[in-house]
């Protein structure tokens, strides 16, 4: 999503052993994982027909969704916005995540997710057309994007650990990283897509059309959900409504350092290089003097990129470079190509070293999520993710604002090389923390002597 000795996973067979809902129930049909296709190889989760509605779904949902970043980034210039402001209205969009991601991974836990999907994907629709009436009509100002920003925020609190934790219902863990990685390669084939869709529409017809096109496209993942197989999914209980809970998830990552360690990676990561949407866009206009074709040109050789890595992490899979340490190799290739993409003298070896980005990110990304989900006990698995999105997307918040005002005060490319150095100690704390915990199980599995 590099490889010396896996760290152990403790609470893998805890996963390995959930078994499906007696008859009648949700979980009672075929196990997902032992598809009667028996498809193998880079694309072996799509032989498994619910993950295939939901992928399809999703491929055309998420280019609306890119369409609408693009959008929401050039309409903030648009009205005046400075690099601090697109900042501010990037965290106003992920500050909902981590004040209450942790509530929305208990959530997950609690509901049927993918009832609890069907909700998410309406109200984000809703947030999309408002915006695009706001625009459409002329009357949108800065503090209006930021409400709605901070509005499909409060979803995806909910949406993104339920999403995640879904895909494990749907494959098993048989085919659990191929699927995590083939949904990181439909995320950014629609950065590729969407951008380029965008850009040729905002040129043409300005940025309203977009936001209206993003709120059609959350049809398509609606109808998906609506016409799985629910006796096939791979269901779990709920978990009962108790006190302490959403401490008790805090207390078991934090007792756990095969999970603890990537999430520390990752929210440094996520915090001060994942901040592409406020400093792309300053890199097209100000270090390369474009337009909206510019910054849709930069943010789409991020998307082919990330596709070429992603199809070839999902042929080889995961399963060999997971946990710490290659989590930590993955952060340290990630930081290198952010440092190339940051020096590059002129547009042309600029759109190279982005498409390098996008196959490190892919890299990294996968390669968390899958040592994350892999390594959590099932009752838990909601609530560990929520904290992979805090990690991730709750991070932007403090990221977002320090990324816009260090592109503003000496220059976009900085914002670009503050991320790379980012990925890269995070990286190094990683290969330290598995050195430690390597000799750490080396020392408890030695005999005892007399």
């Amino acid at each position: 999503m590099t490889p010396a000795t896996p760290v152990a996973e403790p609470s893998a067979p805890t996963v390995l052993s959930h078994r499906p809902a007696p008859g009648g129930t949700p979980g009672a049909g075929p196990r997902p994982d032992q598809s009667p296709r028996g498809r193998k190889g880079t694309f072996a989760a799509l032989g498994v027909p619910n993950y295939r509605l939901f992928f399809g779904g999703q491929a055309v949902s998420l280019s609306g969704t890119w369409m609408q970043i693009v959008a929401q980034g050039w309409l903030v210039l648009r009205l005046g916005g400075s690099g601090t402001q697109l900042g501010l209205i990037t965290a106003a969009q992920f500050l909902p995540v981590l004040l209450l991601g942790a509530y929305g991974g208990l959530l997950a836990d609690r509901a049927d997710k993918r009832k609890l999907l069907i909700a998410t994907q309406c109200a984000s629709a809703l947030c999309a057309g408002t915006l695009a009436v706001l625009d459409l009509t002329g009357v949108v100002t800065l503090w209006m994007v930021a409400v709605v920003a901070a509005g499909l925020g409060l979803i995806n609190a909910a949406d993104n650990p339920a999403r995640q934790s879904f895909i494990h219902e749907m494959v098993g863990p048989r085919h659990l990283s191929n699927a995590v990685t083939l949904n990181s390669v439909l995320v950014n084939a629609a950065r590729a897509v969407g951008p380029g869709i965008a850009g040729l529409i905002i040129t043409l017809f300005g940025t309203g059309p977009c936001f209206a096109v993003n709120c059609a496209s959350f049809l398509a993942v609606i109808v998906a959900l609506t016409r799985m197989d629910t006796s096939t999914l791979r269901v779990r209980p709920p978990v009962s409504r108790a006190g302490r809970q959403v401490r008790d998830g805090l207390t078991y990552v934090a007792r756990t350092p095969q999970l603890r360690v990537p999430l520390v990676m990752m929210a440094l990561v996520g915090a001060l290089a994942y901040e592409f949407q406020v400093v792309l866009p300053l890199i097209a206009r100000q270090t390369f003097h474009g337009g909206a074709g510019t910054y849709s040109v930069l943010t789409s050789a991020m998307g082919v990129g990330a596709v070429t890595g992603g199809l070839l992490v999902a042929r080889h899979g995961t399963a060999g470079i997971s946990g710490t340490a290659g989590v930590a190799r993955a952060a340290v290739g990630f930081g290198v190509v952010i440092g190339l993409a940051a020096a590059a003298p002129d547009l042309a070896l600029e759109i190279v070293a982005l498409l390098l980005v996008g196959a490190g990110s892919v890299a990294f990304l996968a390669t968390v999520n899958s040592t994350l989900q892999l390594g959590s006990a099932p009752q838990m698995r909601g609530r560990v993710m929520a904290l992979w999105a805090i990690a991730f997307l709750g991070s932007t918040p403090v990221g977002g604002p320090i990324a816009g005002w260090v592109s503003t005060a000496a220059g976009p490319r900085t914002g670009l090389a503050m991320g790379a150095v980012a990925a890269i100690l995070a990286g190094i704390y990683g290969l330290l923390s598995a050195r430690r915990l390597t000799r750490r199980e080396s020392a408890q599995l030695a005999p005892a002597r007399p």
